[in-house]
C-alpha cells in the first residue's frame, strides 16, 4: 500500500468493540430498563461478568480507562463495599442458574486491592452466579505493584488468565509516559503467576508511544518473547488530551507521526509472526496452540470491550463504576462517577447512567461489523439473510466498499467482502462502512493505524 493511500486512510475511527458504539449511548436508558432486562434473562443465557476496579497508585500519562489515583487503602475498600451490594443486587434480578462462562477483573487496576479481598469477591461471585466447569476467569495486572501474596491468592481464587500491561521496555520511552517497568519485574510477575497455577499470561504492548522507534519496538518484543506468554495485545496509542487530561503531560513533539506508527505497528507484527503467533484481527497475536487462534480458524472469534475474545457469552453483565454491560435488549453502562455510583447501589437502585435499545437494524450491521473484525472477510447476503434484511437496505455500505476495492483495501467477491491481507490495519475503516450513525458522535476516537 502507498504511503499517500495509507494517509488517506488514517481516520480517527472507533474500534469497534461494540456497535453502536459507547458514545451513542443515551440517558432514556436507565435504571429501570436495566432491571427489566436483567429480570428477562432466559435461565440458559451463557453469561459473562465484568467487574471494574477504578484505582491505581500513580497516572500512567498515555491511560484512556476510567481509573483514580489513591495512595490510601479507605476509599478502595469503601468502594469494594458498594461492588459487593451491586453483586447482589444484580444476582436478586437474574435466574439463580444463570450460567456464567466468563469473568473479567479490569481497571484501573484490579489487583490493587488486599489478597483476601480479591478472595472474598470470588468466593461472592461464585456464591451468587452457577459458574460453568470450564469458566474463564481473567484479571488485569500491573507487574509493579503485584505482590507474591497477591500471586498466591490470585490462584486460589480460580484466575486461570492473566494481561500483564508492558507498553515498552525502552527506558526513554517509560520515562516520557510515567510507567517505569524493568523486564525483570516482569519476569517476576509472570514466574510467580505460572507457580500459582494461572495457566494463560497475555501481554499488552503499545506502540506510538512518545520517542517510541521501531528498533525499540522490536526490542521490546524480543524481550517480551523470553518470558514466553500466550497471547500480544497491541494497541496504538490514542492522544485525545481533550478528554483524558493527564495526556497533556505528554509532549506532542515526541510522538510518531502516522507514518512511523505504521511502520511500528507492522514490524511488531512481523516480530511476532516469526517467533510463531498467529496474526489475531488486526492488533492481537496468539501461540498457534492458544484457544484464540483455535477460535479464529474455526470462525468462532469474538469481539467485546476487552478486544478479541474466545468469550462466547450472549450476555454481559457489568459491575462497577463506568462498567458497562450487554445484554439481548442492548447496552447499559453506569454512572462514572464514584459518589453517584455509590449512591445509587448503596439505596439499592442500579447506577445505570445511560445505555443503547438495539434496533433490528442495529443487530445486522453489529454482525457484520463483528465478522469483519474478526475474520477480516464477511458474507453479506448470508448475514442479511440470517436477519431477514434486504441487502439493499445496505446500498450506501455497498457503494462505500466498492470505493474501498479500488483502491485495493477490499476485494468483493460476489456477496463476500474480503480485506486484503497488506490492509489488515485497515479493517477499522472497512467495518466503518456498515457504521451507520459515525457521523453523529463528536467524540474523538484512535487513528485507524
Amino acid at each position: 500500500m502507498s504511503d499517500k493511500l495509507r494517509a488517506h486512510y488514517d481516520e480517527r475511527l472507533p474500534r469497534y468493540t461494540s456497535y453502536p458504539t459507547a458514545p451513542l449511548f443515551s440517558p432514556a436508558i436507565a435504571a429501570p430498563s436495566y432491571a427489566q432486562w436483567l429480570a428477562a434473562l432466559p435461565a440458559s443465557t451463557k453469561t459473562s461478568l465484568y467487574l471494574h476496579v477504578p484505582f491505581c497508585r500513580s497516572m500512567c500519562w498515555y491511560c484512556g480507562c476510567h481509573t483514580t489515583i489513591t495512595r490510601r487503602d479507605e476509599p478502595i475498600g469503601d468502594y469494594i463495599g458498594v461492588l459487593r451490594r451491586e453483586i447482589e443486587l444484580v444476582a436478586e434480578k437474574v435466574p439463580v442458574s444463570l450460567p456464567v462462562h466468563h469473568v473479567h477483573f479490569g481497571g484501573g487496576t484490579p489487583t490493587i486491592v488486599e489478597p483476601e479481598v480479591l478472595l472474598s469477591l470470588a468466593a461472592l461471585l461464585r456464591d451468587r452466579f452457577a459458574f460453568a466447569a470450564e469458566a474463564e476467569v481473567a484479571v488485569e495486572i500491573d507487574p509493579r505493584t503485584l505482590t507474591p501474596q497477591m500471586t498466591v491468592a490470585l490462584g486460589e481464587a480460580g484466575i486461570t488468565r492473566a494481561s500483564l500491561g508492558v507498553q515498552s521496555f525502552d527506558p526513554r520511552v517509560q520515562k516520557a509516559i510515567n510507567r517505569i517497568q524493568s523486564v525483570a519485574t516482569t519476569a517476576t510477575a509472570v514466574e510467580g503467576l505460572r507457580a500459582a497455577g494461572v495457566r494463560g499470561i497475555n501481554f499488552d504492548l503499545i506502540y506510538g508511544l512518545p520517542l517510541q522507534t521501531v528498533a525499540s519496538c522490536i526490542d521490546t518484543v524480543r524481550q517480551c518473547l523470553d518470558l514466553r506468554p500466550d497471547r500480544f495485545s497491541v494497541f496504538g496509542y490514542a492522544h485525545v488530551p481533550d478528554f483524558k487530561k493527564h495526556q497533556r503531560k505528554i509532549n506532542e513533539a515526541d510522538l510518531p507521526a502516522s507514518d512511523a506508527r505504521h511502520d511500528q505497528a507492522e514490524a511488531i507484527a512481523e516480530a511476532l509472526v516469526d517467533a510463531g503467533y498467529v496474526r489475531i484481527g488486526f492488533d492481537h497475536f496468539a501461540r498457534a496452540d492458544d484457544a484464540m487462534a483455535r477460535a479464529q480458524a474455526e470462525g468462532r472469534l469474538r469481539r467485546n470491550f476487552q478486544g478479541y475474545t474466545t468469550d462466547p457469552c450472549d450476555a454481559l453483565i457489568g459491575f462497577g463504576a463506568s462498567a458497562i454491560g450487554r445484554l439481548p435488549q442492548g447496552y447499559v453502562q453506569n454512572d462514572v462517577v464514584l459518589g453517584r455510583y455509590a449512591d445509587h447501589v448503596m439505596r439499592g437502585e442500579f447506577a445505570t447512567a445511560k445505555g443503547y435499545r438495539l434496533t433490528d437494524d442495529d443487530r445486522l450491521r453489529a454482525e457484520l461489523i463483528e465478522r469483519l473484525m474478526c475474520d477480516l472477510a464477511v458474507d453479506v447476503a448470508a448475514v442479511s439473510a440470517r436477519h431477514d434484511a434486504a441487502p439493499d437496505n445496505l446500498a450506501p455500505a455497498l457503494a462505500r466498499l466498492r470505493t474501498l476495492a479500488d483502491d485495493g483495501i477490499v476485494r468483493l467477491d460476489g456477496p463476500r467482502v474480503v480485506v486484503a491481507d497488506h490492509a489488515r490495519l485497515l479493517v477499522r475503516t472497512v467495518a466503518s462502512a456498515f457504521d451507520a450513525y459515525l457521523t453523529q458522535s463528536d467524540r474523538t476516537f484512535s487513528r485507524a493505524v
